[in-house]
């Protein structure tokens, strides 16, 4: 076999090898999970209280009748007047977690203890979700997607508007250690 031949064949190999690494590395992203709706029992609509109550939902992660993970919507009630706009509450929530109550009708959070909420900003192009930057650390590749999932749902839950992540104030494309790369504005295909 002469060089050119030996050439071809390394870069056809090469190309190969690449290719069996970008499949296999779209195959480990785990399919979004389908969203199920939780109402905590303190949160059930009562025909007496106030008519100007009004709803968020966030976005956990929990198990279906099938013992499949699912994304949960727990439904949180809010006061314009008092926590500003309904995104800002939102991602306030999703980051502080579920509430014991929450917890006990089986929904987490893939959200890493110790991630700050350092800004949301709703402008008129789009919301800026600022989080630090224990969002991306520890979990593994697949924490990461939920975590990124669970913030995707609940934003876009929220708003209509397109949503943008940054991380200690810089708009990010990889995130993670394991260098996960996403698009922005986020949707549910940005991974």
């Amino acid at each position: 076999m002469d060089k050119k031949s030996l050439n071809i064949i390394l870069i056809i190999l090469t190309i190969l090898v690449a290719t069996a690494f970008v499949f296999s590395v779209k195959s480990m992203r785990p399919a979004p999970l389908p969203p199920d709706v939780v109402t905590p029992p303190d949160e059930i609509e009562n025909p007496d209280e106030n008519q100007e109550s009004q709803f968020v939902n966030i976005f956990f992660i929990g198990q279906n009748k099938n013992k499949e993970e699912v994304y949960k919507a727990v439904k949180r009630k809010y006061d314009p007047t008092v926590d500003g706009t309904p995104i800002k509450f939102a991602i306030t929530a999703l980051i502080d977690g579920p509430k014991p109550e929450e917890v006990k009708l089986g929904v987490y959070s893939e959200i890493p203890v110790g991630t700050r909420l350092l800004a949301v900003i709703d402008a008129s192009d789009g919301v800026y979700i600022n989080l630090s930057k224990h969002f991306e650390m520890g979990g593994g590749s697949d924490s990461i997607y939920k975590r990124i999932f669970q913030l995707i749902k609940t934003a876009k839950y929220n708003t209509n508007k397109p949503i943008y992540l940054l991380i200690e104030n810089q708009k990010v494309d990889v995130i993670g250690g394991d260098g996960i790369m996403i698009t922005q504005p986020l949707t549910e295909n940005s991974l």
